[in-house]
């Protein structure tokens, strides 16, 4: 039996709910199907800890394995669980429920939890040279090149990038040195920046589907790169994609999942 789909899901933040909404309404096969997550599994809602415990449970089942990316908040969640490292920044931007959901559930000193945040990739390049990455790049190079690891979780510039030159000719042309990275990769898939960021208006092609929104809830688009971040850490949606249709499916906003909690 051959790989049926390949699947993209973006930043999660403790929506465990969420993320089992989207995996029953994209019908997802364990047998056929793989997935590709962009990071960002804590921080937010209540269910870190027993999210990440289903990441490893599914990973043990998954055919064709099972690709986790790391994410800036992750990144966050491992020092704190490797060296007790939990800096106010970090607790102030949904760190305290990661470390409450962990305490709740006794989880904290589970080895299979601490190896699975030290075996986080921090980019994913496929057969067909597609990259993934939670944040982006910098190097003109492309993934596989940065000089500081941790701009693959926390670098910005390659999406205000795409935003700023989706479009351009110059991209088909003679390609300034600054758009070369943009050519490295057939498509690059990234989560970190969230949708919600940018209000509906009318001159963006996503008005088409969500005139009625005042925030985008839905994947962008922006000359190669696809921003998966629908908000699910905050009031959002988590979203999940078929790289190759790009047909995609969503959980009801995060915070109707989790009535009376803040997440991000």
């Amino acid at each position: 039996m051959e790989k049926n789909r390949t699947l993209v899901i973006g930043d999660i933040h403790g929506s465990l709910k969420g993320l089992l909404q989207c995996f029953v309404r994209c019908q997802y096969d364990n047998q056929k199907d793989k997935l590709i997550f962009l990071g960002d599994y804590v921080d937010g809602w209540s269910h870190s800890s027993e999210l990440i415990q289903y990441l490893i449970d599914i990973d043990k089942k998954a055919k064709y394995g099972t690709v986790f990316l790391r994410g800036n908040h992750d990144k966050w969640c491992e020092e704190w669980l490797l060296r007790g490292q939990s800096p106010s920044m970090w607790v102030e931007q949904g760190g305290k429920t990661t470390i409450d959901s962990y305490i709740r559930t006794g989880l904290l000193a589970d080895e299979e939890h601490r190896a699975f945040f030290r075996k986080l990739h921090n980019y994913y390049i496929d057969e067909d040279n597609n990259g993934f990455v939670h944040g982006g790049f910098i190097s003109r190079k492309g993934l596989g090149h940065e000089k500081y690891q941790a701009d693959y979780y926390w670098d910005r510039d390659l999406w205000n990038l795409a935003l700023m030159s989706h479009g351009n000719k110059d991209l088909k042309n003679d390609v300034p040195p600054k758009y070369t990275r943009f050519l490295k990769h057939k498509e690059v898939f990234i989560g970190h920046t969230a949708t919600t960021n940018w209000k509906c208006k009318p001159h963006y092609p996503e008005y088409v589907i969500e005139k009625n929104n005042k925030q985008i809830t839905i994947p962008m688009n922006r000359c190669n790169v696809w921003n998966l971040d629908t908000g699910a850490g905050h009031s959002g949606k988590l979203t999940i994609m078929d790289i190759d249709t790009k047909e995609y499916w969503q959980s009801d906003y995060s915070s109707d999942l989790y009535p009376g909690e803040m997440g991000r």
